[in-house]
């Protein structure tokens, strides 16, 4: 089991829930704007949000955005360690930093020195595109093994100066190195990883990469945070690791709702009822499972699973509820039919 690091409430590793993270993309100067896309964030169910902090006047700025932050706050440097410092020292929950660029070992006893006086955790973040060029050299590439050696590089910087209050991430923009490299990571030490596919690119593609780079993580038990990376709004990184963390079976209490991609066979609007069943169970925060079916082929048989469902037929639909037919209903009455049964369920 992986250690366990508090950022603010939020617990990472040691079997606590796989936390969302997400990054405002608003200018970190404009407070008003950062603290609204912040809210957003928080709203669409971001656990951890970061804010990139390029100079003094940004970080002067984040301190009343701090205060009114809903989420915890994660300040992202790159190289300023004088900024890290501030950053740890006016209140930011954790900070995103490698130690290794910080120069001497002097500035890096400051730094843990502040993140320690202020129990503020650091994320080694390593990624193929800024690996050190020692390690580029030596592995040939951005490969799984150079991300490895340069995490645990910077990993090893702070526990020269007594710090272990770390979290871990490599990430690449290929898939395949992003698994490999985190699966090695995850044998050879017990920080928790922050998990994700970087520059995965826009909604459509950068869903399917980090679907498949994170999902499959996820199922070996591998990722104790993740972040979902797109270009563009943020919020809708929220909402793919939503689904993700849900289609591995770790998304928490919520409505599942499982649909047939029909076909000629089915002889009603099926979509107007799966949208109709989507709204009416947005906001439920309980284990449910709902089966909207095309046909009887597909109906209670394949969908025996689901609490509840319906499945269409010529004329009629039938009604289900763990696996047996309840009644049959003529369409009009299907989406009435199945809001019953859901507020039973839920009540």
């Amino acid at each position: 089991m992986k250690n366990v690091v508090q950022v603010k409430n939020i617990k990472i590793g040691g079997g606590a829930p796989v936390s969302v993270q997400s990054m405002t993309n608003t200018p970190t100067s404009d407070a008003a704007a950062t603290l609204a896309q912040v809210r957003a964030l928080s709203a669409a169910g971001c656990d951890i949000v970061r804010v990139a902090v390029t100079n003094a006047a940004e970080a002067d700025a984040c301190a009343a955005l701090i205060k009114e932050s809903p989420a915890p706050l994660v300040a992202d440097i790159q190289f300023d360690y004088r900024l890290a410092v501030r950053c740890a020292d006016i209140g930011f929950n954790k900070i995103r930093f490698n130690p290794g660029n910080i120069g001497s070992e002097k500035n890096v006893a400051e730094l843990v020195s502040a993140c320690k006086a202020n129990g503020v955790p650091i994320r080694v973040g390593v990624n193929g595109g800024s690996l050190e060029k020692d390690i580029l050299n030596e592995f040939g590439g951005a490969t799984a093994e150079a991300l490895v050696k340069s995490a645990l590089r910077h990993a090893a910087i702070l526990e020269k100066s007594g710090f272990y209050n770390t979290v871990l991430s490599v990430k690449s923009s290929s898939v395949k190195t992003t698994i490999a490299a985190n699966r090695l990571l995850d044998k050879a030490c017990d920080y928790p990883l922050h998990i994700g596919v970087t520059e995965s690119g826009a909604f459509d593609e950068g869903l399917a990469k980090s679907a498949v780079g994170i999902g499959a993580l996820l199922l070996d038990g591998i990722g104790d945070t993740v972040r979902v990376s797109l270009s563009g709004d943020p919020v809708k990184e929220v909402a793919a690791a939503t689904s993700i963390l849900r289609a591995a079976d770790l998304g928490g209490d919520y409505c599942e709702i499982v649909s047939c991609p029909t076909c000629s066979r089915c002889k009603y609007d099926m979509m107007s009822v799966l949208q109709a069943v989507r709204a009416e169970t947005a906001g439920i925060k309980k284990r449910l499972k709902i089966a909207v079916m095309g046909c009887a082929v597909n109906g209670p048989g394949e969908a025996r699973d689901a609490d509840i469902g319906v499945a269409g037929g010529e004329g009629r639909a039938a009604v289900f509820k763990n696996g047996k037919v309840l009644f049959t209903t003529d369409f009009d009455g299907v989406i009435p039919a199945l809001k019953k049964l859901i507020a039973e369920f839920t009540d």
